[in-house]
């Protein structure tokens, strides 16, 4: 069902954005990135959060970025990330198969912008087995996503 509702929710907007469904499971970047033949930062990994205002919120960042906790608290406040069964029952979608498009209930979506280092990334689409294959800058539109600035640089990763 959580796949249809993305399915359901490109063909609202008329876009013509193939979903991809494998065989093998891609619910982690690991798993996604080796799937799909492309290095871990051009999957885009979505997370949910609840803020301490109660507010819930969707952030989609570069498959290899960490949170910056003080960039966060600077653009969000305090907020933890959702627990598991209440991921399933906000987003609609399943652990490993959480994107930004299809959502169970309207919720806000940010884009953090690491992931305008790519031309091309590849969020869930809904399972654990699929992935669309997008621009950031149209996956901000389609969602009506925000960019904000909250994942440490990736080349601090390392260090």
């Amino acid at each position: 069902m959580s796949l249809q509702s993305v399915r359901d929710f490109f063909a609202a907007r008329n876009l013509d954005i193939p979903i991809i469904e494998l065989e093998v499971s891609t619910a982690t970047v690991a798993l996604a990135a080796e799937a799909h033949g492309v290095e871990p930062g051009r999957i885009a990994k979505t997370l949910s959060f609840r803020l301490n205002s109660g507010e819930v919120i969707i952030l989609v960042t570069r498959g290899d970025a960490r949170i910056d906790n003080r960039k966060f608290k600077e653009a969000f406040g305090k907020g933890k990330m959702l627990a598991l069964e209440e991921v399933v029952a906000l987003t609609g979608h399943p652990v490993g198969g959480v994107c930004p498009f299809g959502l169970a209930q309207p919720l806000p979506v940010y884009l953090d912008r690491s992931l305008q280092d790519f031309d091309e990334v590849l969020p869930a689409a809904g399972a654990i087995h699929s992935a669309v294959r997008i621009s950031p800058a149209l996956m901000a539109d389609i969602t009506a996503g925000s960019w904000v600035d909250v994942c440490q640089p990736v080349a601090e990763l390392a260090s």
